[in-house]
């Protein structure tokens, strides 16, 4: 039952435990539950469900008399397992609406719609994780995410893999692949499979499309018994308008605006949170929360910030409101992802919050004390954007291009970043990402590993999405499973095994993830060298030790003898070359290593004179060191 300190904190809007209050709780019984469900718009409201014959006759609830808006009731007959909705009335014109439980943890197979009554018991296998996992999503951990959509990763005789398969299956693969964690696409309810989980309808229930509540939580339980981080995409930005959801859900624009101007999102066709009322903030904060107290998770990758953070987000002039200071931004929903910020670090200071935002907003990974939106990490999508736009070029064209790739170190440290080569890059008739490469097969292939060997030593932390690693052909496609079988042939499996190797390097090297988002981290060795398309850089570690250097040809043209200034004497060991013919590559390089000469040049004490193989990059280290 709610208490009236959950009133008072539902009302202020920083209630974060509300799925303790609201929706369904069965009876010790197992014969009988409570039911509370906020609508103050309604005039009257039931409980309509397998046990009652869907009657709303049967189990009426009753509004609590302190005017929260909020319907509570004891009914005697559902049971775990059974299907119910909210009938409710509205008191504008009478309207009668049938609503799923906002607060459900559990719902129907989709294409039905109701809630499920569910309990989360469940005996956690995983302390030994959740003891130690603030060093393994820190800012200077080694963080390589493996983007996956649960329902396309594999299937069997073309049905989806349930949670405790895929769990298995998966933790299997991405331990052999070295990633460090796993991002599910999100999971939470949604009507519509085609939208990727992206128009949700449940904040509190994971899809039923891949079996229970439990089966989840074996599904992160066993990723962490295996080492494996698992990080969530959450949609607070919006929602769907199907009818048994949020939208209208009292008869009246409750979660959401009632101006279009406001309410209404031109490019998803779907409701927009209203970040301005109390109740509503509650609601999203306690679905934050929910996911990383009942489910264990180790972080939530907030999808489209930058739609919550813009009131003109998608609209032409005259199509938005401003607010009352006569500006762009949205007040309420940077007042709401600062508070659901703290709120998560607050009880889970070793987790991670990740914002998916597109533009210029400052200080988005900054604390919220210093004015930031308190997120500890952003994408890079402005990385992502030159760094694919520079590959597309033809070789021939690419030194009119240099600033592409050089321009995110001017930017680097502002923020927290994560390099992102998401799904976002590979639907919509974009192609695969092998595909946007210019040049024949083996031109391809070795753009793609050159492209992944800076990525994985550009500053900031990596991920991918599926199928990327062994550089699928097709475009990702939600029906069906990956290409699984182009692995078999050469390229394909040279691409995988560079990836897998890249892991392992990243993780084994120090300099390569302690100093991601300072400039300690990293030092120019050669920038400018925009007509033969070379690139080099150190990466140092934390202690000052012996940096990295990692060079990039980004030409289809080997390049002897040259010259590139180390600060360290002695031999330098090629640690990775992704010409390597075990990759696919021709197998140009440098036998090994290379000893530095004392030889001033590029503001260092010493030089390497290099084998520059076409279309790749290499990582040395001094051999000291090595």
């Amino acid at each position: 039952m709610l208490s009236d300190h959950d009133i008072y904190l539902f009302r202020e809007g920083t209630h974060g435990r509300l799925y303790d209050a609201l929706g369904a709780h069965l009876a010790d019984d197992g014969r009988s539950a409570g039911f509370a469900v906020w609508a103050p718009n309604a005039e009257a409201v039931s409980v309509i469900g397998d046990w009652n014959g869907w009657n709303d006759q049967a189990h009426r609830l009753e509004p609590r008399p302190d005017g929260s808006g909020i319907w509570e009731g004891s009914v005697s007959g559902p049971q775990r397992g059974h299907a119910y909705k909210y009938r409710i009335r509205s008191r504008h014109g009478g309207e009668l609406l049938d609503k799923a439980d906002p607060f459900a943890w559990y719902a129907e197979l989709p294409p039905a719609t109701g809630s499920r009554l569910w309990d989360l018991a469940y005996e956690w296998q995983d302390q030994e994780w959740m003891a130690t996992r603030a060093g393994k999503n820190a800012l200077d951990a080694p963080m390589s995410i493996y983007e996956v959509h649960p329902g396309s990763w594999r299937r069997r005789d073309g049905e989806f893999l349930p949670w405790r398969e895929l769990a298995h299956a998966l933790a299997d693969y991405v331990l052999e692949m070295g990633f460090t964690h796993v991002e599910l696409m999100p999971v939470t309810e949604h009507p519509f499979y085609g939208s990727w989980g992206y128009q949700t309808t449940g904040y509190f229930a994971p899809t039923a499309r891949y079996g229970t509540p439990q089966d989840f939580m074996y599904f992160v339980d066993h990723l962490h018994g295996r080492g494996i981080g698992v990080i969530l995409d959450w949609v607070p930005s919006h929602f769907p308008s199907d009818a048994h959801g949020l939208a209208r859900f009292d008869g009246t624009y409750l979660y959401e605006h009632a101006d279009p101007r406001q309410g209404f999102h031109p490019e998803w066709n779907s409701s927009i949170f209203n970040y301005g009322r109390n109740e509503v903030r509650s609601f999203l904060t306690s679905s934050a929360l929910f996911w990383l107290d009942k489910y264990h998770l180790d972080g939530l990758r907030v999808d489209a910030v930058a739609s919550m953070l813009y009131l003109d987000y998608a609209r032409k002039d005259g199509e938005w409101i401003p607010n009352r200071h006569g500006g762009k931004e949205n007040l309420e929903a940077i007042e709401f992802l600062r508070r659901m910020n703290e709120a998560v670090y607050r009880d889970h200071p070793d987790v991670v919050t990740i914002a998916e935002e597109s533009t210029a907003w400052p200080m988005v990974s900054r604390p919220t004390y210093l004015g930031g939106l308190g997120f500890g990490m952003k994408w890079n999508m402005g990385w992502m954007h030159d760094t694919l736009a520079y590959l597309k070029e033809d070789p021939v064209h690419r030194k009119y291009h240099h600033g592409k790739l050089t321009f995110s170190m001017v930017y680097a440290f502002n923020e927290n970043f994560v390099l992102p080569l998401s799904h976002d890059e590979v639907v919509h008739g974009k192609g695969s990402l092998v595909n946007k490469m210019p040049g024949d097969t083996w031109q391809q292939f070795a753009n793609l590993r050159a492209m992944y060997g800076y990525m994985w030593a550009h500053p900031g932390k990596k991920l991918l999405f599926m199928g990327g690693e062994f550089g699928q052909r097709r475009e990702w496609t939600h029906d069906g499973e990956l290409e699984w079988w182009v692995t078999q042939t050469s390229h394909h499996a040279g691409v995988q095994r560079f990836v897998k190797d890249l892991n392992a390097l990243y993780r084994r090297e120090p300099a390569l993830h302690e100093v991601d988002f300072a400039h300690p981290g990293f030092e120019w060795i050669e920038g400018n060298d925009a007509e033969h398309s070379v690139f080099a850089f150190l990466r140092k570690p934390a202690d000052g030790g012996a940096p990295l250097l990692v060079v990039c040809n980004l030409t289809p043209l080997p390049r002897t003898n040259y010259l590139l200034g180390v600060p360290v004497a002695g031999r330098w060991s090629e640690l990775i070359n992704s010409d390597a013919q075990d990759y696919g590559g021709s197998g140009w390089g440098n036998l090994g290593g290379v000893e530095a000469a004392p030889l001033p040049s590029h503001g260092q004490l010493q030089a390497l004179s290099l084998t520059l193989p076409p279309l790749a990059t290499l990582i040395l280290k001094p051999e000291a060191d090595a």
